[in-house]
């Protein structure tokens, strides 16, 4: 088990006990079964950013928080140097690099997104609330979105509706690298 995805676990469980939100209540918020939740809080399972967004915007608190285990504190602006913002790896393929972590009551959450190319042909799918923006930096993307598929390369970018399914790939075999803005 990786120990960055069990310490997002035990946050994740601990801020739903302190506010006294019950199991099927995050689960409904997040709009998945009880038993997936459960899975995710056991952190014996990935936890999509999109399940930490959906509770944070739901409860108030900073998606940071859960990532980082750190409160923001910054009012007026937020630094990051290169490779240095707080990362969480949804998966063996997705690495997700916060730009803005020290900002506090931030009105979207930008991401360095670094996807692994992945031998399978599966692309896994979520969805949270709000819109995303993506501008790709590097690599071939392809993204299915809402029963389109889409490639992406250098320089092309894609806003949408991030309520309906979406998922990603990287292709030619080469490491993809994206800017991720969630609103």
């Amino acid at each position: 088990m990786n120990d960055d995805l069990k310490m997002v676990a035990d946050r994740l469980k601990g801020l739903r006990d302190v506010m006294n939100v019950s199991l099927q209540e995050a689960a409904d918020v997040c709009g998945i079964s009880a038993d997936i939740y459960k899975q995710y809080e056991e952190g014996d399972t990935d936890i999509p950013v999109s399940v930490l967004h959906s509770m944070a915007k739901a409860y108030d608190f900073e998606l940071t928080t859960l990532i980082s285990g750190d409160e923001p504190h910054m009012k007026s602006y937020s630094l990051t140097r290169s490779g240095r913002g707080d990362s969480v790896e949804r998966r063996k393929e997705y690495k997700y690099q916060s730009l803005a972590p020290g900002f506090i009551h931030r009105k979207a959450e930008p991401f360095l997104v670094t996807v692994e190319p992945d031998d399978g042909n599966e692309i896994h799918f979520n969805n949270h609330p709000g819109q995303e923006f993506n501008y790709i930096i590097e690599g071939t993307l392809q993204i299915a979105y809402d029963g389109k598929e889409m490639i992406l390369k250098e320089g092309d970018s894609l806003y949408f509706d991030a309520t309906k399914p979406h998922g990603m790939k990287a292709l030619e075999g080469k490491t993809v690298k994206f800017l991720a803005i969630i609103l």
